[in-house]
């Protein structure tokens, strides 16, 4: 196996990642004041439970970006979107229909002007057109990522049903609808959808274009009247294009705004301690614990958070001044890694929700430990949301032994996506007679029988 990014994982594996995690930073004692039965003043509630509630829809949602969930966010963003394809569609099909009706008009009315320029007219001269509109192409939908694509799906047998089940499409929305319908809780076996607000990815792709270059990003004023104007826009559900003449310190201000407003910060409360435990840690400790921790995040706060820490990693690289080809001097942010740490650490980490008592009060050693944690985190998070080969093995041997059946479909897509990626062309030392396909066909069959006569490597009890 090879290292994997954490959202290429299905939503089983990940859920399995988070047991894993969990268990350990409970064996390192890191996690004690965030035990599984944590007493409240509504009753005792899991960890598990806390973090999971970060990621259920809300009946009422309505078109708002700031001050709700972060699920909230993406899952009207991703409302709106469907209402504009829904809306394209149509006006689509009514572009078609009218340039049908218009078309059957220039027919009739061509024939009207022959009949009687001409008395006889050969009533086969004028051949019928199909008069009935094309209708659009829903085929794209069942190629979109999420949908269900087994390789072996010929391979199952009648008694896969749980398998079967399990395939379901990795849509947030749509696994929520059918988990709904049903008493067990069913995971899918395919990655979950990606989910990033459409306001981060826009402020973060808009200063990555525009502004990698201003001095004094995140740090120099904007004007509130116009931060104001693309609040109410994002608010109001618009499609707010962000282009070069938007103003990149705007644009700036407006992303520290959505993760400072959010009821739930982008770290979760719960795990507030935790995370600035490991400001005193030796760094490899430290990396290795600050992993466990992130891979206990929602999927919605994981991939949101990945996001985010690309976006100030590539600020950071632009901090020094440097020359152009033609020699010329590029001016450089003056964003270090530790300037953004300071400026992003109080609204990535929080203690306490915004406008609560003290919910802006921080003593110096949590406010320096915040900002050695950021710091760890922007400079190594793509290591960070890597999962180890060892870490795949964990999770194998643990389905293996509560959900034998989706192993082999799991190891298909592991292995199969490794030959699609590091596919070696044909050598010398290949059979002549071998064509390219038959080749790739034997390199699959060799590489299922090692892989499946070793399978009892699962068979393993992982401590949980």
């Amino acid at each position: 196996m090879q290292p994997m990014l954490l959202h290429s994982l299905s939503e089983l594996e990940r859920a399995i990642l988070q047991e894993l995690a969990l268990y350990q930073l409970q064996e390192k004692l890191l996690v004690g004041d965030l035990s599984l039965a944590k007493v409240g003043p509504k009753g005792s509630k899991s960890i598990r439970q806390k973090l999971e509630s970060f990621s259920k829809e809300k009946k009422d949602g309505y078109p708002q970006t700031f001050g709700i969930p972060l699920f909230q966010v993406i899952n009207n963003d991703r409302a709106y979107k469907q209402l504009q394809e829904e809306v394209k569609s149509s006006r689509r099909l009514c572009l078609e229909v009218e340039a049908t009706v218009i078309r059957y008009r220039a027919q009739i009315q061509k024939k009207s002007t022959l009949g009687r320029s001409c008395g006889l007219v050969p009533c086969k001269v004028y051949s019928e057109e199909p008069l009935s509109p094309t209708f659009l192409d829903n085929s794209s939908w069942s190629q979109r990522r999420g949908g269900m694509s087994v390789d072996s799906i010929t391979d199952l047998s009648d008694n896969t049903s749980k398998l079967l089940e399990a395939l379901q499409l990795s849509h947030p929305h749509e696994l929520d609808l059918r988990r709904s319908r049903g008493k067990k809780k069913m995971l899918s076996l395919n990655p979950i959808t990606w989910q990033v607000p459409r306001i981060v990815d826009r402020c973060c792709q808009h200063i990555e274009m525009h502004g990698l270059q201003t001095v004094g990003i995140f740090r120099v004023g904007s004007s509130k009247k116009r931060v104001q104007q693309l609040r109410e826009e994002f608010d109001r559900g618009l499609d707010v294009f962000l282009d070069e003449h938007q103003s990149v310190h705007d644009v700036a201000a407006l992303l520290k705004e959505f993760l400072r407003d959010m009821p739930d910060s982008l770290i979760p409360r719960e795990l507030y301690e935790a995370f600035l435990s490991t400001a005193s840690m030796e760094c490899p400790e430290q990396l290795a614990t600050l992993q466990l921790l992130l891979f206990l995040l929602p999927p919605c706060h994981s991939d949101t958070l990945h996001r985010l820490l690309q976006f100030l990693n590539e600020v950071a690289q632009h901090a020094e001044s440097s020359r152009g080809p033609d020699g010329q001097e590029i001016p450089g942010n003056k964003m270090t890694v530790s300037n953004l740490a300071t400026i992003f650490g109080p609204n990535i980490l929080q203690k306490e929700k915004p406008g609560e008592k003290d919910s802006g009060a921080m003593n110096i050693e949590d406010s320096t430990a915040v900002i050695l944690v950021l710091q760890r985190l922007i400079e190594h998070y793509q290591t960070l949301f890597m999962v180890s080969p060892e870490m795949q093995h964990d999770i194998l041997r643990r389905l293996f032994q509560t959900d034998p059946d989706v192993i082999d479909y799991l190891l298909r897509r592991k292995f199969n996506t490794v030959l699609s990626t590091e596919s070696e062309p044909l050598t010398e030392e290949s059979p002549p007679s071998l064509l390219p396909s038959q080749s790739c066909t034997l390199e699959r069959n060799q590489l299922s029988s090692e892989l499946y006569s070793s399978v009892s490597f699962l068979n393993l009890d992982v401590g949980i």
